[in-house]
């Protein structure tokens, strides 16, 4: 294992329009709109029923977890502007901690990545259900329905970055006029009556809240998508932290006032057992079912673009340390500006997860596999934001800015504590799951480490 800590020399990512016509970087609006699409993907549409069991402190869980999302979006700005490449908290734990903390945040973003697709794919069916009744009529016809979704974006992908970015603009564009018109028409028909307790189970109000954090995280993975795809944006040390605020912060307004509507709008008895509850908002606002199938319409559509995003994002961390030697080298063929082997071997293991998760049943599918992405995500932004802390304490000028001193370690440690917060709340199974996702690939690691030991030789 290495134990040399040093900055990896940045990567000048090859222009991508000079690979390819069918390659493009992306600019600031794009950059935003990949994470907001990452971002605002399937949660918003699923979560509000996942978390409606806790009652309604669940608001309050997601205003702490909104907080906590800015100040990790904030220390991601930071460490962009020192560290514009691919790969985002893999080149900063690497550049901090060497090369086996730079494998473990890359291996556990890369879980993070394939899991998020099963349980948007999972998601996305109980939206196409309200359109084609037929798919949700066996949980094997769901699963086919689960497949499908994954592979669409996929196909964009092998496309080319170029599709990717334009998908991710129309995805974004079109998933924002049914957020709006629930998130603020919906408070004109706000009922108190459907809220429901502010406590609905036996937890202390601090484990209510942070039992349903550790299901909303999902709602806010993605904050780091523009610092995975660094090496893909136009002018990264600028634009990659302007984006990575931007986004998160548009989606943090869309999330709360979207969830407060549907607790308000839905009663909260049917809110529980609800599969499309901003179907079930609007139809609730308008009456009749014509507003609630365009809701599921956008619903789909904005999980195929969250989809699109995270296909995109799965592959780069595996494609970023696969130049150092941290992965197999077959990911890091590269076609049209995207990984290709990352995409085909991510969409492949997410299909596989899916297909295991419908063996146990239909029911809690969404849930469980939300809460193993709540774990493994945790560790690539724990080992990110203690990067930033060393950067800062460890006096090398270079990284850091005098003038923002005080302030980037107030922010650094916040999004430490607020990621350990995370792993506390998200419940014994989860970490249990995500452990061993995480001590599989030690073996990996070492297996990688002695190659690339021996080829240096």
């Amino acid at each position: 294992m290495s134990t040399t800590l040093r900055d990896p020399s940045p990567t000048t990512e090859p222009a991508a329009a000079a690979e390819s016509p069918h390659a493009r970087r992306f600019g600031l609006p794009i950059a935003t709109c990949l994470v907001m699409g990452n971002v605002i993907g399937g949660g918003i549409f699923l979560l509000p029923a996942s978390v409606a069991p806790f009652g309604t402190i669940s608001l309050v869980a997601f205003g702490v977890l909104t907080a906590g999302a800015i100040a990790l979006a904030l220390v991601f700005g930071r460490l962009a502007e020192r560290h514009p490449q691919t790969g985002g908290p893999y080149v900063y734990a690497r550049a901090a901690f060497g090369d086996f903390a730079g494998f473990l945040a890359a291996w556990s973003y890369w879980i993070t990545a394939w899991v998020s697709n099963a349980a948007l794919a999972v998601a996305a069916v109980g939206y196409l259900t309200v359109l084609f009744p037929a798919a949700g009529a066996h949980k094997w016809s769901m699963c086919l329905a689960a497949l499908a979704v994954q592979w669409l974006p996929a196909l964009a992908n092998l496309a080319g970055t170029r599709y990717v970015g334009a998908v991710q603009v129309i995805a974004t564009v079109l998933k924002f006029a049914p957020l709006l018109l629930v998130a603020v028409g919906g408070l004109f028909f706000f009922d108190p009556a459907n809220l429901g307790p502010f406590r609905a189970t036996d937890q202390s109000a601090a484990g209510a809240v942070s039992a349903a954090a550790a299901i909303l995280l999902f709602s806010y993975l993605g904050v780091e998508s523009a610092t995975v795809s660094a090496g893909e944006v136009r002018d990264p040390a600028r634009n990659v932290g302007r984006a990575t605020i931007l986004g998160t912060a548009g989606a943090a307004v869309v999330y709360l006032l979207g969830t407060l509507s549907v607790f308000g709008l839905v009663a909260h008895e049917k809110l529980v057992s609800s599969t499309a509850p901003f179907t079930d908002a609007v139809n609730a606002m308008f009456g009749g079912t014509w507003g609630g199938t365009v809701v599921a319409c956008a619903a789909v559509i904005s999980m195929l673009g969250a989809l699109n995003g995270w296909t995109l994002l799965s592959a780069q961390t595996p494609y970023a340390a696969a130049k150092d030697g941290l992965f197999p080298k077959a990911f890091e063929t590269k076609k049209r500006g995207v990984p290709v082997v990352g995409v085909v071997v991510t969409v492949a293991l997410a299909c596989a997860l899916t297909v295991y998760n419908y063996t146990l049943g239909a029911e809690g599918v969404f849930e469980s596999l939300v809460l193993i992405t709540t774990f493994t995500a945790t560790v690539p932004y724990l080992l990110a934001t203690a990067a930033q802390i060393y950067f800062l304490l460890s006096g090398q000028r270079e990284r850091v800015h005098p003038g923002r001193l005080a302030r980037d370690g107030v922010l650094a440690a916040l999004a430490f504590g607020f990621s350990m917060w995370l792993v506390a709340g998200s419940g014994y199974a989860a970490v249990y799951q995500g452990v061993l996702f995480l001590f599989a690939g030690v073996l990996c690691y070492a297996v990688m480490s002695a190659r690339k030991t021996r080829a240096t030789a």
